[in-house]
């Protein structure tokens, strides 16, 4: 069995959550979504649990990073091509997201970013895989 990640992101309106990520394409397990959760499908192995700041609070005895004045992770994610960076950072900034930086286009390498909602801090990139290839001979 491949390992699997749960990243866990507290939001302050999940309703509002759930709509700005399904705007983007991704769809929720509803085996482990609840009023407290909603575990967003990203891929396969890939989940994000995205959980009420009460419900997240519950985990742990630490304070919640207030995402909007500070950053404690950056999410990136793979895309097939920079089409796909484009299409899945422009659904984000449709859907209520805001853009996290200028797109980055290193010719073998292109991301975006952008903040959801809560301003939690996504990257979106690509790499071209001839460049991959050549790094790894």
């Amino acid at each position: 069995m491949s390992t699997k990640i749960f990243v866990n992101l507290p939001v302050q309106d999940l309703d509002k959550s759930r709509d700005f990520f399904s705007r983007l394409g991704y769809s929720f397990n509803s085996q482990f979504s609840d009023d407290n959760c909603a575990c967003l499908v990203i891929s396969d192995d890939i989940f994000a649990m995205l959980l009420t700041e009460p419900f997240f609070k519950s985990f742990t005895k630490k304070e919640i990073a207030d995402s909007r004045n500070s950053t404690e992770v950056m999410l990136a994610l793979s895309a097939d091509s920079r089409a796909d960076v484009d299409e899945l950072a422009d659904k984000a900034l449709a859907a209520g997201g805001r853009a996290a930086g200028d797109p980055q286009d290193h010719g073998f390498m292109y991301g975006r970013s952008f903040y959801d909602l809560d301003d939690h801090h996504w990257e979106v990139v690509w790499m071209d895989p001839a460049v991959i290839e050549q790094q790894e001979s």
